[in-house]
């Protein structure tokens, strides 16, 4: 299975006031990322351990470790968990940008240094969700 069926079948899989959510927040990434290197996650370590929720991955950046290696990553993350969706805007040195911009404005949901967690799209404002996401992208884009 490719990543594009991968993904698919991810979304597939949730229950369905979930499913359509996640469904119309993988467009709206597409959309503001159209060109983007699609990243599939099932949540397994190399041992087939579960040790993550699935995440679906958009875009790329690398990030470095303290001992100056680095690794390619997705900066966009979708995923679907127990309690509802989170958004995962990665590589921001700006740990409070988040929720120093988005976070009184979004609507109901916990946003974190890099996390927007909420229950469905009803709750959130879908425009400012928008702006984080492309916010997120554009503030990495000029820390390079």
């Amino acid at each position: 299975m490719d990543i594009q069926e991968q993904i698919q079948a991810y979304i597939a899989s949730q229950p369905k006031p979930k499913q359509s959510d996640m469904q119309s927040l993988h467009q709206l990434t597409l959309q503001l990322l159209p060109d983007c290197k699609l990243w599939f996650l099932d949540g397994k370590n190399s041992d087939g351990k579960i040790v993550s929720n699935p995440n679906i991955g958009y875009g790329s950046y690398f990030i470095k470790y303290a001992d100056g290696t680095s690794k390619e990553f997705y900066q966009i993350g979708l995923s679907g968990n127990t309690t509802g969706i989170s958004i995962y805007i990665l590589g921001l040195e700006d740990k409070t940008y988040l929720a120093n911009t988005f976070g009184k404005e979004i609507g109901k949901a916990t946003v974190t240094g890099y996390c927007i967690r909420f229950k469905t799209l009803k709750d959130i404002n879908l425009d400012i969700l928008r702006a984080a996401i492309q916010g997120g992208i554009t503030a990495r884009n000029s820390e390079l």
